[in-house]
């Protein structure tokens, strides 16, 4: 889309990309929230339609970056979500008893759950910046370059961070498998 100067244009826009918006948006601050900050979205996106540059960024990035600085408000409840669910895998495997035998423990480190609960905890670990591109790498489909985009930085430094997030909780996983 080389511009946003009508309703139908904007309309366009919202059919291409409401829909994966909202999983990303979803997955992050869950489904109420998302269908918010959809609207919320497209409503800034309207009203922001002057300062689209589609020689800057294409649209689904420009749209990923609006809804970013939306969502922002979020993530200090989303880190304590994350805190919190980590806080209760880990006291659940506290009141396991010593004496349960190999099977069981062998089931329950491939439950999913757990390792869900480990790997969130993980993340709830990152600094923003690093959770954020995680984030719309792994959950929003995005490349690279339009994180680099949508959040309005360079492409070197958005690689940087999905380097250092993934080593972060890949380390997390392997320090916590023991447990």
């Amino acid at each position: 889309m080389d511009r946003l100067g009508s309703e139908s244009d904007l309309v366009a826009l919202y059919d291409t990309h409401a829909r994966l918006l909202f999983h990303y948006l979803s997955r992050r601050v869950g489904p109420e929230a998302a269908d918010d900050l959809v609207a919320e979205t497209f409503l800034a996106a309207w009203q922001q339609r002057a300062t689209f540059d589609p020689m800057r960024a294409g649209a689904k990035a420009w749209l990923y970056g609006i809804a970013t600085n939306l969502m922002r408000r979020h993530l200090r409840g989303e880190e304590r979500r994350l805190r919190a669910w980590g806080r209760a895998w880990s006291s659940s495997i506290g009141h396991r008893r010593s004496d349960d035998d190999l099977g069981e423990r062998v089931a329950t480190a491939a439950d999913a759950e757990v390792l869900a609960g480990r790997a969130a905890e993980g993340v709830a670990r990152l600094r923003t910046e690093e959770r954020e591109v995680l984030l719309l790498v792994a959950w929003a489909s995005l490349t690279p370059t339009e994180v680099a985009e949508a959040l309005g930085v360079a492409v070197a430094t958005v690689r940087t961070r999905l380097h250092r997030a993934r080593t972060t909780v890949r380390k997390h996983l392997e320090d916590s498998r023991d447990v």
